[in-house]
């Protein structure tokens, strides 16, 4: 017989740990910006923080058809992540703004851009970023080649996201975004990918 007691209070004793390491002000702060509908992503995009988004997303939607406020400051990251927030504001309800704040690069602005112009504010400091997904092809000749068909593969579908959203030609993404390409918000809204610069909460909507 297999015994047990080695391994399952292993993980009871980790979420007790993260559990005690919540203050009594972030359990705070957690509870008014759900009040508030307001979900933060900040920093960079990995599977956890997309998790932690889409359930807070899912809940807000269960408990109310309100609209949502998402805010985004965040240098990108995991591209299959930010498709996961990307495509859980879309499948939602409730109608969602997003909130440009900082810098909105990478998996951030394919989050950004989730929703329609008109729902797309940012503040007048905020820096947006576009360019081609990259990787680390390691391996085999064949595993190697196989990477990089996929990268190929996601930069094509990405340039159509952008595309879509903005309203350029699929032609003008895919030569901006063969590197950096960075914008003001004044450049963002001429671009097709901000829809309002905002100074104040009273902006939105």
């Amino acid at each position: 017989m297999k015994n047990y007691s080695t391994t399952v209070p292993v993980r009871l004793d980790e979420e007790e740990d993260e559990e005690k390491t919540k203050t009594q002000p972030s359990i705070q702060v957690d509870k008014h910006l759900f009040e508030a509908r307001t979900v933060l992503i900040t920093g960079p995009v990995s599977q956890e923080l997309a998790r932690d988004v889409c359930a807070r997303l899912l809940a807000l939607a269960q408990v109310s058809n309100d609209p949502i406020t998402v805010i985004v400051s965040s240098p990108g990251g995991h591209v299959e992540s930010g498709d996961m927030i990307h495509d859980a504001i879309k499948f939602i309800s409730p109608e969602v703004r997003i909130l440009g704040m900082g810098w909105v690069a990478s998996a951030g602005a394919l989050i950004y851009v989730s929703v329609p112009k008109e729902q797309r504010f940012c503040t007048p400091n905020t820096r947006f970023l576009l360019h081609q997904p990259s990787g680390g092809a390691g391996g085999m000749a064949t595993d190697i080649e196989i990477q990089a068909r996929e990268i190929i593969k996601m930069r094509d579908r990405l340039n159509r996201i952008f595309s879509e959203a903005t309203g350029q030609p699929i032609e003008r993404i895919a030569k901006d975004t063969d590197r950096d390409y960075w914008m003001s918000p004044s450049e963002g809204i001429e671009y097709g990918l901000v829809g309002k610069v905002v100074t104040s909460v009273s902006e939105l909507g």
